[in-house]
């Protein structure tokens, strides 16, 4: 009894073991996928791709139309910059204006319960307006019947060809209203503060 104690008994001793295969592996068994035998069948663009045959194109412009979506990508962006630079020529990007052959862009931001105004002016040619130039700033109103405050101001363009002014309004609110006048034309302006 004590001999078989020792001894580990196989549970499946009825069946052979397998073929010890640490000297050859490959004894026996059959292989039913040849390669060889498939790529003589396959077409020849699949023959030199297995066999790496292929050059592949390589640079910017061949990666952007490679195939159908990729050119229609680039197609559209092109399409976007076209559009970007005619509506930038037009100046449908640009928030200035123009007084008397001079070039005004406006903007405000609010600080402590008045409106900060920065006013730049850029000359655009040699007949460009100097002098005197009045301002009047009030809120937008929403009706006519309202009674609304207007701040009046001074300033006096020179010939030099950009200058910056800078003014406060007493009111702070979302949206005003600016008239500049000159000697010859006037300019009636709407913006929001920041």
């Amino acid at each position: 009894m004590s001999d078989d104690l020792g001894k580990t008994q196989r549970p499946n001793k009825k069946y052979e073991l397998s073929k010890d295969r640490s000297t050859d592996p490959a004894e026996g068994l059959t292989f039913y996928y040849n390669r060889e035998r498939r790529l003589e069948k396959a077409p020849e663009a699949l023959r030199k791709f297995c066999n790496d045959e292929t050059q592949y194109k390589t640079g910017l412009f061949y990666s952007l139309t490679a195939d159908r979506p990729r050119r229609f990508l680039l197609a559209i962006i092109v399409l976007m910059c076209f559009a970007i630079l005619v509506l930038s020529i037009f100046g449908y990007f640009d928030k200035s204006y123009s007084l008397d052959n001079n070039k005004i862009e406006i903007t405000a931001a609010a600080f402590e319960g008045t409106t900060i105004v920065v006013l730049k002016k850029t000359s655009k040619g040699l007949r460009s307006y100097n002098g005197a130039v009045d301002i009047a700033v009030s809120p937008a109103v929403q009706s006519a019947d309202e009674q609304y405050p207007v701040f009046s101001h001074r300033v006096f363009f020179s010939m030099e060809n950009e200058e910056s002014y800078r003014f406060a309004v007493p009111f702070d609110t979302p949206a005003l209203v600016m008239v500049l006048q000159t000697e010859k034309s006037t300019l009636q302006i709407k913006f929001k503060s920041e």
